[in-house]
């Protein structure tokens, strides 16, 4: 069974973008070796640093907690957020390296809202009811998730969603490499994919399979770097996909809103690009 590092070696094998060029004159840059996996970078204290304690925040609790069939045999949980009448659309929403805790929570409630309630909205539990506000148990959690275990519990969202799904992903972080990874799993199920500061993987091969267009949103750090930015949207161009994508003048985690850094300006920007696509995707009216 292999450990995440593996995972995230899988994903810095498939994503890519269409560059939307913006002034990144000040981008951080680091590491003379591309990094491989967000794995790389749990021992790194800035890193950790990176991620304060989150602060505590209330959640409208819209959804309710299931637990849905996975192929491996072991129930998956997820918070799910029904759609008020019947729809084939599905977002699935991807957590930080937290947990699924409040704050993704009230993001899927969020999105929820604002499609009007005509989407079936699904947050996944990737640690198997595991939350820390600890960053030191983050990196752990993270770090010695088994990459079999992720893919099946995306695999039972995606099962869940049903075959006449048309599905949408969107995560942060941890999660924002996830989307990409769900995206590739729903194959011609999938219309849209949303990583916020995630790792891109870079297998050109993998990316071809790919049957929506990206979005990327991500920050100005040096790990996740404006290098390893390019070299995905370079590798998207190999692969004849479109990637979008901006690096906003502020930290990772800056959506975050139990982030102490969190950088409104930047999340309200994010967010509208954010629910444009998706609109569009959808098939709805702009955001």
């Amino acid at each position: 069974m292999f450990k995440l590092s593996a995972f995230f070696l899988l994903f810095w094998t498939f994503l890519g973008f269409k560059n939307e060029p913006e002034d990144n004159s000040e981008i951080t840059m680091c590491h003379n070796v591309m990094p491989e996996s967000m794995a790389d970078f749990v021992n790194d204290p800035e890193f950790v640093k990176m991620h304060p304690t989150p602060i505590q925040i209330n959640l409208e609790a819209l959804g309710e907690e299931i637990k849905i069939s996975s192929p491996d045999g072991k129930d998956a949980g997820a918070y799910f957020i029904k759609a008020t009448s019947k729809s084939n659309k599905w977002l699935l929403v991807y957590q930080e390296w937290w947990g699924l805790n409040d704050n993704i929570k009230n993001e899927a409630n969020s999105y929820f809202k604002n499609f009007n309630g005509q989407v079936n909205v699904l947050a996944l539990d990737m640690y198997d009811g595991k939350t820390t506000t600890s960053p030191d148990e983050a990196g752990k959690l993270m770090s010695g998730a088994d990459q079999t275990r992720l893919e099946n519990i995306m695999k039972a969202g995606i099962n869940y969603a049903g075959k006449d799904a048309k599905i949408a992903s969107v995560g942060w972080c941890f999660g924002g490499g996830l989307s990409l990874r769900s995206a590739l799993l729903e194959g011609q199920q999938a219309v849209g994919t949303v990583m916020y500061y995630g790792m891109p993987v870079d297998d050109v091969e993998q990316l071809k399979t790919l049957n929506s267009d990206v979005l990327g949103l991500f920050a100005t750090e040096k790990w996740i770097s404006k290098e390893v930015i390019e070299k995905f949207a370079a590798n998207m161009r190999r692969a004849d996909k479109k990637l979008t994508y901006k690096i906003f003048d502020a930290v990772h985690g800056f959506a975050n809103p139990s982030n102490p850094k969190h950088d409104a300006k930047a999340t309200k920007e994010a967010n509208g690009m954010t629910m444009n696509y998706l609109n569009e995707r959808f098939g709805f009216s702009s955001y």
